[in-house]
């Protein structure tokens, strides 16, 4: 049976979700970000207790399906900007359909008008935020960071990264509090 949760975006979330499915003694297939697959079918009795125990770690098992398809597409970009070794060749919107195997058209409107944005200003939000990450960790200087998240240049990077902060990268950099978003939280 395969079931969707919400805001399960990172390793850890994936950690406390087997952790749930371990304590009510249910056999998982896979555990992946947004989306599980266990060996049971669920009584209405279990279906409820897995979501009141989920909800205590601040996720959500989803049953609309326009919301199971956002959170899909949400996954598959977190997973492309932030735990992929390097961001695809092709292009993104491609990448998205293929992976999810749908119409780029199609996801992008059910995106816009659930989310109020479209899928690239989701996208640029994430870029920006893995920017941050790299920025903080001082492991690469700008123009590297430019080439690993496949920027025109540097200069398109820096534009980006002003109207989404409102501050440059080298600003970023010099601050002593650096002000990250959560991921789930985008």
């Amino acid at each position: 049976m395969k079931l969707y949760i919400k805001y399960m975006v990172s390793l850890r979330c994936k950690m406390v979700v087997k952790e749930e499915l371990k304590k009510m003694g249910l056999h998982f297939i896979i555990v992946d970000l947004g989306e599980i697959e266990i060996m049971e079918d669920l009584s209405l009795e279990e279906r409820d207790q897995l979501k009141k125990a989920l909800l205590v770690s601040g996720l959500e098992l989803m049953d609309d399906k326009k919301a199971v398809l956002i959170d899909k597409i949400k996954n598959v970009i977190i997973e492309m900007i932030h735990y992929a070794g390097e961001l695809p060749k092709i292009n993104y919107s491609e990448y998205i359909s293929k992976k999810l195997n749908y119409d780029y058209t199609y996801l992008a409107n059910i995106f816009s008008e659930m989310k109020g944005i479209t899928i690239q200003q989701f996208i640029i939000v994430h870029k920006v935020e893995r920017v941050k990450e790299l920025l903080m960790f001082e492991e690469y200087n700008l123009t590297e960071i430019s080439y690993i998240m496949q920027y025109s240049s540097v200069a398109h990077l820096s534009n980006q990264f002003k109207k989404v902060t409102g501050m440059t990268p080298s600003t970023y950099k010099k601050l002593k509090t650096k002000n990250r978003l959560q991921i789930e939280g985008i």
